[in-house]
């Protein structure tokens, strides 16, 4: 019987963790119009030709650049906020008197989630140069 409750408890106090359920990495998606752009970030990560897909730990916030040739080059950032499944692990964590498996939320960041996400970007076309026809 003890071990029982034992298990229920341990089992409760994880469910809502969301470094358990979600994982402190997310897949982040770099889409763009037209395709075939290069895209670099201020975290190390990169890709040739879009569409791209990276995965990112989820508490990252970085700049984006995207080149492609005949098309103006874009930049942007990128960070991240209180999942709505993250908040609820949070405050699961909160209800059953998990302060540690809080505490491990915030620091792996599991409680995030990359925002823009998907990262959708029309290219605008340079402009003729000096009045060229």
């Amino acid at each position: 019987m003890a071990r029982a409750v034992l298990c229920g408890a341990v089992l409760a106090s994880t469910a809502a963790c969301a470094t358990v359920t979600r994982g402190s990495n997310d897949t982040w998606t770099v889409q763009t119009e037209p395709s075939g752009a290069a895209v670099r970030t201020t975290n190390q990560f990169a890709c040739d030709s879009t569409p791209c897909t990276f995965k990112m730990q989820r508490k990252a916030e970085f700049d984006v650049t995207i080149t492609k040739p005949g098309y103006k080059t874009w930049q942007g950032h990128v960070t991240h906020h209180v999942a709505g499944a993250g908040g609820a692990g949070m405050a699961g964590n909160v209800i059953l008197g998990g302060i540690i498996g809080a505490g491990v939320d915030v620091a792996t960041g599991a409680m995030y989630d990359l925002v823009p996400n998907p990262l959708s970007v029309k290219l605008e076309t340079e402009g003729k140069a000096n009045g060229a026809p």
